[in-house]
């Protein structure tokens, strides 16, 4: 996943406030939507109900290779001609980029959401954080945009910003976006992230690093990993070494004639381009993730 200012001409964002005020109250019967400018996106919010047993999907070990290669990640870089192509390319789900910052949001996201989910691909939402505005600001965005149901993954993206290293999510805005989501939601994101990155380690093109890894004892430990990581054998980083990953992007820019490891290509039909992720689990196993508030961090 890469920062929309890698590619800004041509490419159209929908603004909107910098410090959102929060979501309506909580009602028993009606469902409160979070604030955002009128016309912006639908209001798809719907509160957990009574917290459900969480699933056990994780691999068999923490470097596993193997899951259900049914997972795609895309924005409103990648062209879509067919949400149905996609759901008949084997694919069962996918996680669009819904915000940026606190201050952008991906504009093909709520064109694209009632689009999938009617061609029956279940749905999915990330955020890529970064340092302008405090993890609280940006996840009140996120959720204002979004519009999270039960059944809406939702991830954050932390990883250096390469076209901006100043404008990098800091570990502690990282906490405070997670402990936002938690507190507004009763739900933990999954964190997106490359194991050199959150191991504190030198990464990207900019050959940052953190001042210090992610820790086990920190929230973001306790996030399912979405794991960021092209090599065959991927690596599990430190704060997540008992428990593996539950997503594993493991090649991105899948398109006609670029073939990962030198295999065939993972291109899917109705998309110029994607990012091509392993689920730690089998078909049943990703359907009863999705809709059972994921087991991911029931708080």
């Amino acid at each position: 996943m890469f920062s929309r200012r890698r590619i800004i001409g041509g490419l159209a964002g929908l603004a909107i406030p910098a410090a959102l005020g929060g979501c309506g109250a909580r009602r028993q019967a009606a469902a409160p939507t979070y604030a955002v400018p009128a016309g912006s996106v639908p209001s798809y919010y719907v509160p957990s109900e009574t917290a459900e047993r969480p699933t056990s999907a994780l691999p068999a070990s923490p470097g596993s290779t193997t899951g259900l290669d049914a997972v795609i990640d895309i924005s409103h870089m990648v062209e879509v001609s067919d949400f149905a192509s996609i759901r008949n390319s084997s694919i069962l789900a996918v996680v669009h980029k819904a915000t940026e910052g606190g201050d952008w949001v991906d504009a093909s996201y709520a064109v694209r959401r009632p689009q999938a989910e009617g061609a029956g691909l279940l749905w999915g939402a990330y955020h890529f954080g970064t340092r302008q505005y405090s993890g609280h600001d940006q996840a009140m965005a996120f959720l204002a945009a979004a519009q999270p149901g039960p059944s809406t993954l939702m991830a954050l993206d932390f990883e250096p910003n390469d076209p901006n290293p100043r404008n990098t999510m800091t570990l502690a805005q990282a906490e405070a976006f997670v402990q936002t989501i938690r507190r507004e939601t009763g739900r933990l994101p999954l964190v997106y992230t490359h194991p050199s990155w959150a191991n504190g380690e030198r990464y990207g093109r900019a050959r940052m690093s953190l001042p210090q890894p992610v820790m086990p004892g920190s929230v973001l430990a306790r996030c399912d990993l979405w794991l960021a990581d092209y090599r065959e054998q991927p690596e599990v980083p430190y704060a997540w070494a008992d428990r593996g990953w539950r997503l594993w992007q493991y090649t991105a820019n899948q398109q006609a004639g670029d073939g990962a490891y030198g295999e065939p290509s993972r291109t899917v039909a109705g998309v110029t381009h994607c990012d091509r992720n392993l689920f730690a689990g089998d078909a049943r196993t990703l359907s009863r993730y999705w809709n059972t508030r994921h087991g991911n961090g029931m708080a």
